[in-house]
């Protein structure tokens, strides 16, 4: 029989929290954590135009960006997100695979993915996760409950913390060197967990890691995030089973989208593999690819009754 155990989750903001892998709340402006859950098994060009007068005499060649005014303006736009993003559904296609492993487990599941956005008394708000699973393999669920080799949850928030300033105590970042003459490619900054005793509590990255992220130069937005774990707790271990590591690929793209007349970034894709046993003949790899479309504003609407009276007092 097959069981689920949920690995530690590798961008814990506070160790005592837990993850449940169809809610996912958050308090903002503070960031958010991936989730990941597996089943054991057996085995802009700006143009210058001055009249009468030389464009070489004209333009002044565009100020190169440093480390630090990227991720001050990252920074900001992860800001913005925390505190204007409104609730919102999308269609959600995943592909869920254990190789090698019974055909059977593998699941595609596709729902209506919610966040939804609460106020809160102290002035913060609460983004809750949630979908609505509309098939399992082409068929009805028979149950709310996404199943499938492995899940991932948490990536709305958690790419677009990564390479932030309150991370920086936790981090180490390097900026790609920028080409002038190649003013519309992405600006690349690279990242490595700097963990210690005195820092550990309050990074995202709970576990060595390392990875990169791409960013559009003109709207200073992230549209890629890779992220690597090499020694990744896949499944916890018990007083029976030794526990099963390997190295953990997560990568997300992001897209934008328009939602209540502003433009908000992301996840288009998202994808994720974990690999145990790797250069051995006893290799297992869990597979989680999905897929974001469609995205609206989620509002609540109601009308009165016909024949509903209001009551007097």
């Amino acid at each position: 029989m097959n069981t689920r155990k949920k690995p530690n989750n590798p961008f814990p903001l506070k160790p005592s929290l837990s993850i449940n892998p169809n809610l996912r709340k958050m308090e903002c402006p503070k960031t958010m954590r991936f989730a990941t859950i597996f089943r054991t098994s057996s085995t802009t060009l700006s143009l210058a135009a001055a009249l009468g007068f030389s464009p070489a005499l004209c333009q002044k060649p565009a100020k190169t960006p440093t480390l630090e005014e990227v991720i001050e303006r990252l920074d900001q736009n992860l800001s913005h997100y925390d505190t204007h993003v409104p609730s919102f559904f999308c269609d959600e296609h995943v592909l869920s695979q254990l190789i090698p492993g019974p055909r059977d487990q593998d699941t595609i599941t596709d729902s209506i993915f919610r966040l939804k956005r609460t106020p809160n008394p102290d002035h913060t708000a609460t983004l809750a996760e949630s979908r609505e699973i509309k098939t399992v393999n082409g068929k009805p669920p028979t149950s709310q409950k996404i199943d499938g080799p492995t899940m991932l949850n948490g990536a709305f928030e958690g790419g677009l913390a990564v390479v932030s300033l309150k991370q920086s105590a936790c981090m180490n970042y390097s900026l790609q060197r920028i080409h002038k003459d190649r003013p519309t490619d992405p600006y690349i900054i690279r990242f490595s967990t700097d963990l210690n005793p005195q820092n550990r509590a309050d990074c995202l990255l709970q576990e060595k890691s390392s990875g990169r992220i791409l960013i559009d130069p003109a709207s200073m937005q992230i549209t890629h995030l890779e992220l690597t774990s090499p020694h990744h707790t896949i499944i916890h271990g018990n007083f029976y089973t030794s526990p099963v590591t390997g190295k953990r690929v997560i990568t997300v793209d992001y897209a934008p989208v328009l939602l209540n007349g502003e433009t908000f970034w992301m996840p288009s894709t998202i994808s994720m593999q974990a690999i145990s046993g790797a250069g051995t003949f006893h290799t297992t790899t869990w597979s989680f690819q999905a897929t974001y479309r469609n995205y609206h504003k989620l509002e609540v609407k109601s009308r009165i009754l016909p024949g509903y009276a209001e009551p007097t007092h």
